[in-house]
């Protein structure tokens, strides 16, 4: 089971006013990260480094108090900073063992691996590292197997929303389709009863001049009156 070492390293007591100042905000950083303070136990663990860079437990602590906040590859590299410094084993085997946990947590099992391997080699006897490795080790040899699963489904994925717009495309055309038919049909209704209309206004044009024929030869005729000479 993976578990970060959250330990933050005490200052042992050192001569010089430098090496007083460094322990002085470290003591202060690991109260308030104690606290679960970790935004303000960086601030300390920051004025530490500030004062003496050179200082392992420094960045080492600093890296706790960010990695307590998500802060990841920022823990990454006081870590790293803190493995080049450290000079205790013990001390040097929590460092990688933390480095590698961070980098477990996003899947970089290369890096690790190699962090774990850092671990044992400065601490042989701890077995949760031993297991994280091996653990690691065995997600490694699985992952091209994962990614390949992955790449599938994102592929198939791809395969049915290219089906479905393929689809909802057809569908519109379709739509449009009858959209223009339904447009038209009462265009050539319209002009059907159109015509209707002016064959039966022609028609019945033609009775009513027919109507006025008869009247008209109905009615006596009148001879025009010649003037008597």
């Amino acid at each position: 089971m993976k578990r970060l070492l959250f330990i933050v390293f005490s200052v042992l007591l050192a001569i010089g006013a430098q090496a007083q100042t460094d322990r002085t905000h470290i003591r202060q950083g690991n109260r308030l990260f104690h606290q679960q303070k970790y935004e303000q136990a960086e601030v300390e663990y920051r004025k530490a480094v500030g004062k003496n860079s050179a200082n392992p437990q420094a960045h080492y602590n600093l890296g706790c108090a960010l990695f307590a906040q998500k802060k990841d590859s920022a823990a990454v590299k006081q870590y790293e900073m803190a493995g080049r410094l450290e000079k205790a084993p013990r001390r040097k085997a929590m460092v990688y063992h933390n480095l590698g946990v961070v980098c477990q947590q996003h899947q970089l099992y290369d890096q690790a691996i190699a962090a774990y391997e850092e671990s044992l080699r400065n601490n042989p006897n701890d077995n949760e590292t031993r297991y994280n490795l091996a653990l690691c080790k065995r997600l490694q040899k699985n992952q091209p197997k994962q990614n390949q699963n992955k790449n599938n489904q994102n592929k198939n994925k791809q395969n049915k929303n290219n089906q479905d717009k393929n689809n909802q495309n057809q569908n519109n055309k379709n739509q449009d389709k009858q959209n223009q038919n339904k447009q038209q049909q009462p265009k050539e209704q319209m002009s059907k009863d159109n015509a209707e209309q002016l064959l039966n206004a022609a028609m019945q044009e033609e009775q009513a001049t027919q109507q006025r024929l008869k009247d008209a030869m109905r009615q006596p005729q009148r001879r025009k009156l010649q003037k008597n000479w």
